[in-house]
């Protein structure tokens, strides 16, 4: 995941300051000096490292922050405002023109996710109630095409194409396409280069000068400060409205997502964390921040899980929790799976206060699969009756999973263990100690 190394380097500083309890000037100096290393080594453009360090220093110095019972604290907060304001202080809203179809033209340098991207942020605007159509445009690279289509599907969104003739051409019928059938946004799929050359920039500039309403340029996280001198060159020559950053979730430094802001001024509206077409999220600065500093983002994990898990599923659930019996093997592996659609282990304990800085060696991605191998195992009889799981039943079941009896029995005893808990809690509900359990249950 991106950051995991400036968080863990942030997390360093502020234990030392911590420890300290009052501050010096010298604690202040010596601590954003190591902050300065750990944003350089995070590939985040020097002048920016610098710039925000300065500010930090002095908002720290100050005679609030000396003399308060929490000094350490403070500069934590410091560090996170500053955090907000390097990304772009508000989330950057891609906003929608009042004519329509709004048409977006999506460019970028081959290989950086765009084609992707187009598709990934149809499916997002698709879930907000709109009509989106994608275009393809990017009649260069092979298969391009073809790739749209079938990201396309996935996402559900239509795909106008006219094979690899002139892209202004495939643009003009695209959108007189949208204005027939109701589709009142136009993604356009422009061709990347490997590098920014004259031609490319021609044929963008065209496009947007008699189609586009919106320009999105996307960048891959993983080129650090060079996708900062991607995103100068674009603003320079076609004028972008913001980003799109993608691969987050890969083994990036981060650097792009702290340095684009500072140095075009255009924000970050969307950030790709994963290789399906959900996995896209709205980039919010502040949200970001914290994450940097191990404090989580919890916001995220709660509109993540909105998304993933079925309303009318949710009210069934509870009430079945207040039922005799409770919950069954069923709701567990069907809870199971609306979780595991909200992302890997390690993306949903970033989200967590202090989520980030669990070892990868301390978080078992294969033990939802293990935990569904077994009841998949089972019978639907003994799915609905974990009670009636013998020795003989269990045996099989091993046998059908490749697990061990031993695994069986963990499971059923933790599912019980869990519905228990679960009773108590709706029974204290109904006496007043404190109010029953509502919401989703993800186990």
């Amino acid at each position: 995941m991106a950051f995991e190394s400036l968080t863990e380097r942030l997390g360093n500083v502020f234990s030392s300051l911590r420890q300290k309890g009052k501050l010096t000037e010298k604690d202040v100096t010596s601590a954003m000096r190591e902050v300065r290393l750990a944003l350089l080594e995070a590939d985040v453009n020097y002048k920016v490292a610098k710039q925000f360090t300065e500010h930090v220093t002095e908002k720290a110095l100050g005679e609030e922050v000396m003399k308060s019972l929490t000094p350490s604290q403070m500069v934590v907060k410091i560090v996170h405002d500053e955090l907000v304001d390097l990304m772009g202080k508000a989330s950057g809203t891609l906003r929608l023109s009042g004519k329509l179809p709004t048409v977006i033209l999506m460019c970028g340098l081959q290989g950086g996710g765009k084609t992707t991207h187009a598709a990934k942020l149809a499916k997002y605007y698709k879930k907000l109630g709109h009509r989106p159509l994608l275009v393809a445009c990017d009649v260069y690279r092979p298969a391009a095409i073809e790739q749209l289509v079938l990201m396309g599907q996935a996402a559900g969104v239509p795909v106008f194409e006219m094979g690899q003739i002139n892209p202004h051409e495939i643009a003009a019928a695209g959108i007189r396409d949208a204005k027939d059938h109701g589709y009142d946004i136009v993604i356009i799929d422009t061709a990347g280069r490997l590098q920014i050359d004259e031609d490319l920039m021609v044929e963008l500039e065209g496009l947007k000068k008699d189609f586009a309403t919106r320009t999105v340029l996307v960048i891959d996280s993983m080129n650090g400060q060079e996708a900062v001198n991607v995103a100068n060159e674009f603003e320079r020559r076609i004028g972008i409205d913001g980003v799109i950053l993608t691969k987050l979730d890969a083994d990036s430094r981060g650097g792009a997502a702290l340095s684009v802001f500072n140095a075009t001024g255009k924000p970050i509206f969307f950030v790709g964390t994963g290789e399906k077409v959900d996995d896209f999220d709205v980039f919010y600065p502040d949200r970001m921040a914290s994450r940097i500093l191990g404090m989580g983002d919890v916001m995220s994990l709660i509109e993540k899980a909105s998304q993933t898990f079925d309303e009318e599923s949710a009210k069934e659930l509870m009430k079945k929790t207040r039922t005799k019996r409770g919950l069954d093997l069923n709701d567990l592996l069907d809870q199971l799976r609306q979780v595991q659609k909200m992302g890997n282990m390690r993306q949903i304990m970033a989200m967590l206060p202090g989520g980030a800085s669990i070892p990868d060696e301390a978080i078992d991605e294969s033990a939802f699969a293990r935990t569904e191998a077994i009841i998949l195992s089972m019978t639907p009889e003994e799915r609905a009756k974990p009670e009636i799981l013998n020795a003989s039943r269990k045996r099989r079941i091993a046998a059908g999973c490749g697990r061990k009896v031993e695994d069986i029995n963990r499971l059923l005893k933790q599912f019980e263990q869990s519905n228990k808990m679960i009773k108590q809690m709706n029974k204290r509900g109904k006496r007043g100690g404190f109010p029953g359990i509502s919401g989703k249950l993800p186990f």
